[in-house]
């Protein structure tokens, strides 16, 4: 298998090349020139562990990194020491009509994790593979999740330095502290002045520079990803599908031959990308419920075919979806033109030069028979946490709680009988203050204190990994107005930082 850019169909890289490097070279983003064939039986898949289901899938995407080396690297990233349950990612069956997928067992208590605890193996692997000598510097910006497992994944490899960008006032603040007292000597986290989309779209902007290009060589350094523009992010993702629809037909929540529907909660697109992926290659989802807070750029798209980010920008209680620029979007959008990239440039040219884009008609149309979307505000997102705790004694974090909202709009409106999952994307003590409200708990100012009354209510256990960041001391205090991301980039690769 190789890998083409959805701007460009005629070249190709290896695996290796496009892990190492993320971001295509005309600014497009990286797709197989073909899917490979996988046989997604529930004969074959149903005894698997998490790790043989990855191994099997995976070694199709990343074929020249070698079947051993990936084995290792899946069996380190997917352990009893990096995931809290054996499952990995438990399906948990909410009621008659719906089941959660939960990926929220990692270190950092995000789906992320699913991703990030595996990624940095592919990304040491590729190194080797085209004998790349020079040391990588990872940009990352982050709404939330992914700073943290990236962090994490990558604190204290040799040869690799990772920045990651948030946005100040656009985390929660267990985020904010898991990413601010990050351990490492090779990580390095600025908070700015700006929203998720000014980070991500300056981390692009530099991705794509010649001249940062050229300063890089100067300084024996190479750029790359954490974020899902990168296949090595991406293409993890597509497991978790795979053992949800095997974890559903081992308990008997769908029976042989019967669809399910998926229910993703969703800013920056990757995550129901992988999902769109897992069906193409066999997985019998019927349909995709693309779930979006406040800031509603998805849902408008799949209500109306016209993506438009020349909006207001929420600040909500869900903040890993405070994105108006989905970067996985494109990739959608590549296989929804029939994989044209000469059309798929006309797109994101619209999106650049005029912040939106249209669809025809007839490509709506196509859109509309597996995918649809909806927008949850905060105080339904609260409501969803508080009926879904009183009926069934299960807390969801807010993010949850968008999707749990928005199926039951689709449900009222649809009338649809399909058994339906929701992807449950983080732990709820990452969000304190909103369970506390959907709970009538009264507010703290100290989130840990926060956390103990929650604790005590819910009778859910801090996870260790809550109650040891409570205790370590704060690393990083730096925050730079989104102005200064490229001018910040560039004093750390010539050494002035």
């Amino acid at each position: 298998m190789n890998y083409k850019s959805t701007r460009n169909n005629e070249k190709t890289v290896k695996s290796s090349y496009a892990v190492l490097h993320g971001l295509a070279g005309d600014g497009g983003l990286y797709i197989p020139d073909a899917l490979p064939s996988v046989n997604l039986d529930y004969e074959i898949l149903k005894d698997m562990s998490y790790q043989e289901t990855a191994l099997y899938v995976l070694k199709e995407f990343f074929p020249d990194l070698g079947e051993e080396e990936l084995k290792t690297s899946i069996n380190n990233a997917y352990s009893s020491t990096t995931f809290n349950t054996p499952e990995i990612a438990p399906v948990v069956n909410l009621n008659q009509g719906v089941s959660l997928t939960e990926l929220f067992h990692g270190r950092t208590l995000a789906f992320k994790d699913l991703a990030l605890s595996l990624f940095p193996y592919l990304l040491t692997a590729s190194k080797k593979v085209e004998n790349e000598q020079k040391d990588i510097l990872i940009l990352t910006a982050t709404s939330g999740d992914t700073g943290k497992a990236a962090l994490e994944g990558f604190r204290d490899i040799e040869g690799i330095k990772i920045i990651v960008f948030y946005p100040k006032n656009g985390v929660s603040p267990m985020q904010e502290d898991q990413m601010r007292k990050q351990l490492g000597n090779n990580v390095d986290i600025v908070a700015i002045e700006g929203n998720f989309d000014d980070a991500q779209s300056a981390v692009k902007n530099i991705f794509s520079s010649d001249d940062f290009k050229k300063l890089c060589q100067e300084n024996n350094m190479t750029f790359s990803s954490a974020n899902s523009i990168n296949i090595g992010r991406l293409f993890p993702q597509i497991v978790y599908y795979v053992t949800t629809y095997v974890n559903l037909r081992n308990k008997g929540i769908i029976k042989e031959g019967e669809k399910f529907n998926v229910v993703v909660p969703t800013g920056n697109f990757g995550n129901i990308l992988a999902g769109f992926i897992a069906k193409k290659l066999g997985i019998p989802i019927n349909r995709f419920i693309s779930a979006s807070n406040e800031n509603n750029v998805l849902s408008d798209f799949f209500n109306t075919g016209t993506y438009n980010k020349e909006r207001p920008f929420y600040t909500t209680n869900s903040p890993s979806m405070d994105i108006l620029l989905s970067s996985n979007f494109e990739r959608y959008l590549y296989y929804v033109t029939g994989e044209n990239s000469g059309r798929l440039s006309e797109l994101m040219d619209n999106l650049t030069k005029n912040n939106t884009l249209s669809v025809t008609k007839e490509e709506l149309a196509e859109i509309q028979k597996e995918f649809c979307g909806d927008f949850a505000t905060e105080a339904e997102t609260v409501a969803s946490i508080k009926k879904v705790y009183s009926e069934s004694a299960y807390l969801m974090d807010p993010h949850t709680a968008v999707g749990y909202a928005v199926l039951e709009k689709y449900l009222e409106k649809s009338g649809d009988k399909t058994h339906s999952v929701v992807i449950s994307t983080a732990h709820p003590y990452k969000f304190p203050y909103a369970a506390a409200q959907a709970l009538d708990m009264t507010e703290k100012e100290n989130p840990y204190e926060m956390l103990d009354d929650l604790s005590a209510v819910t009778g859910i256990k801090l996870p260790k990994q809550l109650t040891e960041l409570k205790t370590l001391p704060l690393r990083f205090s730096v925050i730079i107005d989104k102005s200064e991301i490229s001018e910040y980039v560039k004093d750390k690769i010539t050494g002035k930082k």
